[in-house]
């Protein structure tokens, strides 16, 4: 079993020098495999059983939602919807004070919504409402705060690339923790039950980032100034808002509600969701063909990353159960005191830290398939663990000062902003979502109760 250990944290080391994440996972595995064949302290059977496996990941129909997913949400990008969304609440709340933070922080959950990717929404909110912050008057903590939590709430609302990479992997855990519980004809979940899982959560953390923000405002003022009075008024600007709500509000009722109404499986709408994507950019002109061979180009590269690094995790978790590893993890999650909530609560301080240096990827392939079959062996339910995973990763990417967030951010926003600004600035909402895993974990309600209400 020590050989497990040393493979975990050797892949770990190799993680952290900067090797390629989908090549060190795969390449580490081999190495270790070939040295235990060549001692005797590993059976071939394990890697015999590769082939099964990468033709599992190649014709699995919930993974095609990924590259679907991921078109949709650049060309939503460079259909400049943000932009418009940001101009036109800016607008609106925008001679309030603390107009604009409430303005980002909508325009943030619009965009998580729309595509999912929690780099792509931080960079572009970045890019687009830090230098407006802070020429009206924002502090830079504050601003940068609010830019990096709303741009990681596209960790949590669908939807999620997360969600439907950790849709796929909890569905197999459940079905290996209810064999090993005796049930022989097993429950399923699906991704699209974390989607609804996750929209009371999801608006929930919305309206507590909208709290805070009114509140700075309320107590401490010379951090958020008014701005200055829109030139449109009344039914004007009301019109342009609902014509520039409208289409992306439109698109993403519009796939959630075919996954909620049961009218299409994951990947159709996904499908409906990159087709309605594209009709939208095309209808503003914002997409030219030019455009759309950078949009495939760009969507390729970042689904062949999320599938070598499926491989290589498969290849990873292969050899770490061939090392017996699965039999240490839960040999120790066992022996911890406290039940299954020592458990839990010692799973998520591990994925917390992990998720310094690992991404969501990583931690979806990796990690969750060694320990969700443990926990939902307990009984757990398997959407409530899975939106607190989700939440947990969440608060990871955005604590500094290791927060994948905050790199995102430091690398778009302008010298003047100092990264220790940044760093304060997210403090805050770091807190706000440990409050919001503690509410998760004492009230499952606020996830459970929405899928049981639709689903039965």
């Amino acid at each position: 079993m020590i050989e497990s250990v040393l493979l975990f944290f050797t892949a770990i080391v190799l993680l952290l020098v900067g090797y390629p994440v989908a090549f060190t996972l795969a390449g580490v595995a081999l190495l270790f495999a070939g040295f235990g064949l060549i001692t005797g302290n590993f059976e071939s059977g394990y890697l015999a059983a590769l082939p099964s496996r990468l033709y599992g990941i190649m014709t699995n129909e919930t993974l095609i939602a990924v590259p679907l997913f991921v078109f949709m949400g650049i060309v939503l990008e460079r259909a400049k919807i943000a932009e418009e969304l940001l101009e036109t609440l800016s607008s609106l709340f925008g001679r309030y004070r603390g107009g604009l933070a409430l303005s980002v922080t909508l325009v943030g959950m619009l965009l998580a919504a729309s595509t999912g990717i929690v780099g792509a929404t931080v960079v572009t909110m970045g890019l687009l409402a830090l230098p407006s912050m802070l020429k009206r008057g924002y502090a830079p903590e504050i601003s940068s705060g609010i830019i990096a939590a709303s741009g990681t709430l596209g960790q949590i609302i669908p939807p999620s690339i997360v969600l439907v990479l950790l849709g796929d992997v909890l569905s197999s855990s459940y079905q290996q923790a209810q064999l090993k519980m005796g049930i022989y004809s097993p429950d399923t979940v699906s991704v699209g039950d974390l989607f609804v899982g996750a929209i009371i959560p999801g608006l929930i953390l919305v309206l507590l980032y909208s709290i805070y923000i009114v509140c700075v405002s309320f107590f401490n003022p010379s951090k958020m100034p008014p701005g200055n009075p829109s030139k449109e008024k009344g039914l004007a600007l009301f019109q342009k808002l609902f014509f520039v709500l409208l289409p992306p509000l439109f698109l993403i009722l519009a796939v959630l509600g075919s996954i909620i109404g049961g009218v299409a499986t994951i990947t159709e709408a996904a499908g409906v969701g990159a087709v309605g994507a594209l009709f939208l950019a095309f209808i503003k002109k914002q997409l030219s063909i030019k455009g759309l061979q950078e949009v495939t180009l760009e969507t390729a590269k970042l689904t062949s990353m999320v599938f070598l690094i499926l491989i290589g995790a498969s290849i990873f978790s292969l050899v770490f159960r061939g090392y017996e590893g699965d039999e240490l993890v839960q040999s120790f999650l066992t022996s911890v005191p406290g039940g299954v909530v020592g458990i839990l609560i010692v799973v998520m301080v591990a994925m917390f830290f992990l998720g310094f240096v690992l991404d969501f990827i990583e931690i979806t392939f990796v990690v969750v398939p060694i320990v969700a079959p443990i926990i939902l062996a307990f009984g757990i339910d398997p959407i409530w663990l899975g939106i607190m995973i989700a939440v947990n990763l969440q608060t990871s990417f955005l604590t500094p000062p290791f927060g994948f967030a905050l790199f995102y951010l430091r690398g778009v926003a302008p010298k003047e902003v100092a990264t220790s600004s940044i760093y304060k600035g997210a403090i805050p909402f770091v807190c706000i979502q440990v409050l919001m895993l503690i509410l998760l974990a004492l009230f499952p309600e606020l996830v459970t109760w929405l899928p049981e209400q639709i689903y039965g």
